[in-house]
């Protein structure tokens, strides 16, 4: 095994270098539980009660899945990008479209963590520097607006002296606009966004090392907070055990009357259960950097399973508390469902004063900037390996003197800036960005969980420096088709567009590989793509798992329509 860290040890020039061990990954991938205040209130808004356990099982899923992304992880040491690199390879022999499609749906399912995080962190921010202020029925302010507009009511002269004394960068705007089922804006969060994201890129620049460095610190700033957060109010008996039963559905989304487990019900649940998907699984991002480990025969799993063990408190914690002290009603109010209010609500449950409170708020928008760090680390290098395989354009190789693949960060990049435009908006464009990219993320799901048995049917003689036990790929093969269902009953719950947008998104790869293999390439992949299973293309002939794969395929369609059509709201 020294023998091979020796030989993995430094990356060539023009490739990414072997500079982290399993640590380093962890740390990059520390970013993964600040997810959960993306979709944390947006869940309490559609699935009330349930949210807590919508996050616990999710979370269960996501760590018996990682199982099967560890495995096929282990026989690609050369590899970087991730499991959707790994697992579209087990798929070319069956299908030269379906293999790229694995690459493409991973990468614009993370991809919008920047913009998406930005957003959030840009309205905290804001938040912070130009609060709305709050007024009740007997401010002096509302008060005297009744008394000199005879027969105004109280909410009316509540939201005329709001609007009046909110400060002017809360509504500017340079330019705004509707666009199909979406909006978007050029405001105050989108440039504070921006910035933000630059900052995220110049770190990113000095390579993988340079940002494990730099998230550890910052990891260890936000991971003992939403550990605080998490555990305080138990202590102090601020978890109210009444806000978690009766376990029953909303009757409606962002409503606080209780409904029942009809198909209306079951849909708000799907969708609670779609979209916490995209936080909870999001720790396979730890086997993004297998190409730059000392040793990746034995940093791969531990990176995913330590990366697994953190998830896992944290996601089922702290939605646990946010529950027991907020409530239902408190769950939906509008700064909570919109994540705006989400840090000053979180930070509110430890108490301790105004100091404190704003510390936790600062550190929330710390813990925002590293989820992003860790998403912009991740999708810029599965944009750069599927260059370096062949399935995406030629110039996304690049990589700079520090081992960063600094084409594929810039693209990401400018297609953020748009996407934050649009997140910028309002609530109902963020939740339509994030459910678009959900659906790539279930896709690349159900293709990596197959990929796992395809794996062993076709490259089972090659030494996998750790091997899953049976059971659980099999579990996970099980689990890609309740993700289906997921997707297909619950997309419609955050957009009526958004499946369809969704598939439509996936789509848009066929284009992009035609151009690459057969304008680029003349119709053959690079000689290199397959050393790591000692392969040649030749080899691609031997189809040993026969008709399965593409069973597996028009089964999983099957599965995505009839979810959608039974499944209503």
């Amino acid at each position: 095994m020294s023998a091979l860290s020796d030989t993995y040890a430094v990356g060539a020039a023009g490739q990414l270098h072997r500079s982290i061990d399993w640590r380093g990954a962890f740390w990059v991938a520390s970013g993964v539980p600040a997810l959960v205040l993306f979709s944390i209130g947006g869940i309490a808004g559609t699935t009330g009660k349930l949210a807590f356990l919508i996050w616990t099982v999710s979370m269960i899923m996501g760590f018996l899945q990682s199982f099967t992304y560890a495995e096929i992880a282990g026989l690609f040491p050369n590899k970087s990008g991730g499991a959707s690199v790994y697992g579209a390879t087990a798929w070319l022999r069956y299908s030269k479209f379906i293999a790229p499609l694995s690459v493409w749906c991973n990468w614009f399912a993370w991809s919008p963590v920047l913009s998406l995080g930005c957003s959030i962190a840009a309205a905290y921010i804001l938040n912070a520097l130009a609060p709305i202020p709050v007024f009740t029925e007997t401010s002096p302010q509302v008060v005297a607006y009744i008394g000199t507009h005879a027969g105004t009511s109280a909410a009316d002269a509540i939201a005329a002296v709001t609007a009046a004394a909110t400060p002017a960068i809360r509504t500017w705007s340079l330019f705004s606009h509707t666009l199909g089922p979406v909006s978007f804006s050029l405001n105050a969060t989108f440039f504070i966004g921006a910035l933000l994201m630059l900052i995220i890129f110049a770190i990113q620049h000095r390579g993988i090392l340079g940002t494990a460095s730099v998230q550890k610190y910052i990891g260890l700033l936000v991971i003992i907070p939403m550990l605080i957060v998490g555990v305080v109010p138990i202590f102090t008996g601020q978890i109210d055990w009444a806000n978690f039963s009766p376990l029953v559905p909303l009757a409606a989304a962002y409503a606080p009357d209780p409904g029942s487990w009809n198909i209306a019900g079951w849909t708000l649940a799907l969708g609670g259960m779609f979209i916490a998907a995209w936080s909870t699984y999001g720790f396979e991002t730890a086997v993004c950097y297998t190409s730059e480990f000392k040793n990746p025969g034995t940093d791969t799993f531990k990176a995913i399973f330590y990366s697994g063990l953190l998830c896992m408190l944290l996601f089922i914690l702290v939605p646990f508390t946010f529950q027991g002290v907020l409530g239902l009603n408190g769950m939906l109010a509008t700064p909570i469902v919109d994540g705006s209010g989400v840090a000053d609500a979180l930070a509110g449950m430890v108490g301790g004063g105004n100091l404190i409170h704003s510390l936790l708020v600062m550190l929330m928008i710390l813990a925002l900037v590293l989820c992003i760090m860790t998403a912009m680390a991740g999708s810029s290098r599965t944009l750069y390996q599927g260059s370096v395989d062949g399935w995406l354009p030629r110039y996304l190789s690049h990589v700079n003197e520090h081992g960063a693949p600094t084409r594929a960060m810039w693209t990401d990049l400018c297609f953020n800036l748009i996407v934050l435009a649009i997140a910028s908006a309002d609530a109902t464009s963020f939740f339509f960005i994030l459910a678009v990219s959900n659906c790539g993320y279930i896709i690349f799901n159900f293709l990596n969980l197959n990929a796992g048995w395809i794996h062993r049917i076709d490259n089972g003689h090659i030494e996998r420096p750790w091997k899953a036990p049976t059971w659980l790929l099999g579990i996970g093969a099980i689990f890609a088709y309740v993700n289906a269902i997921f997707m297909g009953a619950g997309a419609k719950v955050w957009n009526p567009m958004a499946l369809w947008a969704g598939l439509i998104t996936a789509a848009l790869i066929l284009p992009v590989f035609c151009f690459r293999h057969y304008i680029q390439d003349g119709g053959k992949f690079p000689d290199h793509m397959l050393d790591d299973l000692g392969m040649k293309a030749t080899d691609l002939r031997a189809k040993k798992a026969g008709i399965l794969p593409y069973a597996t395929l028009v089964a999983g369609v099957i599965v995505v329509l009839i979810a959608n059509r039974i499944f209503v709201l």
